[in-house]
């Protein structure tokens, strides 16, 4: 919900409710830290308010980002020579478009760094511009190279916020906060590998933006889909496969697997946490199963169990959730993107 406030936070109480109602997203939800938006949402939002505005970037900068310019950037960096090249018309592109920010890459040995230079002067926009220009910029890197790029660290120039949490899902596993400015590093091979991209998948990736930016590149061979998938299978069975059986069955050593899906930014335990979750939000949003139906469905011995893990990820329980739900669907002219309160990673119901 940080990035939905963080989003509107500039805009005057009418516009704010305008764009809240074309995105689906209740306004209460700004007030509740924990709750969560649908990736449909946000980006609907994002939309939104770039319209608002005639702002792609929030109206963070002093120079409007006008509405088309990200496109021109991404067919700029399509035609670079390999993803280096595309990497140094991207991070020019931005400098060009804003006052208030830019952005520079360096190698140092083997490591690739892209840093942030950042002069807003209010904190929480400074921050919020971080996040957003590391959003655009990693995500965009990721549709060139055709694969998700491993981030071997984001250090970040402020405090780890509330939400700090959020970072490991959307960049790495490895943070660091207070650092002098904000960066990403990366392998520096990657800028030797070539764009994979074409005039044809630029549209297609336009079209679905921004959700094709924030959500990265999906690698449905990635070993973090293979064990989703494997989880998913057992769903409804007295219990779920154990870690070590998972990785018998691909045939590797439990501790390869674990390396493995560290350098994609995850562990066995959080995909675990995220596939129940996300069904247990696509069973409370569309069907009438119990609470105590789910909750067998997704392994737990006993439905209180359950509620306290639901709580505990999206700040409401489950009956609440789903309350609320149904009334925002039986509200007239709720906007075009279904409002929920979790996020949910990835296809029925994942979109990472």
């Amino acid at each position: 919900m940080h990035f939905a406030a963080a989003a509107v936070a500039a805009l005057p109480a009418a516009a704010r409710a305008r764009v809240l109602r074309v995105a689906g997203i209740p306004a209460e939800l700004l007030d509740r830290p924990h709750a969560r938006v649908t990736a449909e949402a946000f980006a609907a939002l994002w939309r939104a308010v770039a319209r608002e505005r005639d702002d792609e970037f929030f109206g963070l900068d002093r120079r409007r980002m006008k509405s088309g310019t990200f496109g021109l950037l991404c067919r700029a960096a399509l035609h670079g020579a390999g993803l280096g090249r595309a990497l140094q018309r991207l991070l020019r592109g931005f400098s060009l478009v804003f006052d208030d920010l830019s952005a520079e890459l360096r190698v140092e040995q083997r490591t690739a760094v892209v840093e942030i230079h950042n002069r807003i002067e209010g904190a929480a926009e400074r921050r919020f511009a971080d996040e957003t220009l590391l959003v655009l910029l990693h995500g965009t890197l990721c549709w060139l190279a055709g694969k998700r790029i491993a981030l071997a660290e984001v250090a970040f120039a402020h405090a780890a916020p509330p939400h700090a949490a959020e970072y490991r899902v959307m960049f790495s596993q490895h943070l660091r906060f207070g650092a002098p400015r904000t960066a990403m590093r990366f392998d520096a091979r990657v800028l030797r590998a070539a764009v994979v991209q074409t005039e044809a998948s630029l549209k297609s990736f336009l079209r679905a933006a921004p959700q094709s930016v924030f959500l990265k590149y999906k690698d449905s061979g990635s070993w973090t889909q293979r064990v989703r998938h494997r989880l998913r299978s057992a769903l409804g069975q007295p219990t779920a496969p154990a870690f070590a059986s998972v990785a018998r069955e691909f045939g590797i050593a439990p501790s390869t697997l674990r390396r493995r899906l560290e350098a994609e930014g995850t562990r066995f335990q959080a995909i675990k946490d995220e596939l129940r979750r996300d069904t247990a939000i696509h069973r409370l949003s569309h069907g009438s199963a119990s609470v105590t139906a789910i909750a067998t469905e997704l392994g737990f011995q006993e439905p209180s169990a359950f509620r306290r893990a639901f709580k505990k990820w999206t700040g409401v329980q489950p009956m609440h959730y789903r309350a609320t739900a149904i009334e925002q669907d039986s509200e007239p002219n709720a906007g075009q993107a279904r409002p929920t309160l979790l996020v949910p990673r990835g296809s029925a119901p994942r979109t990472q």
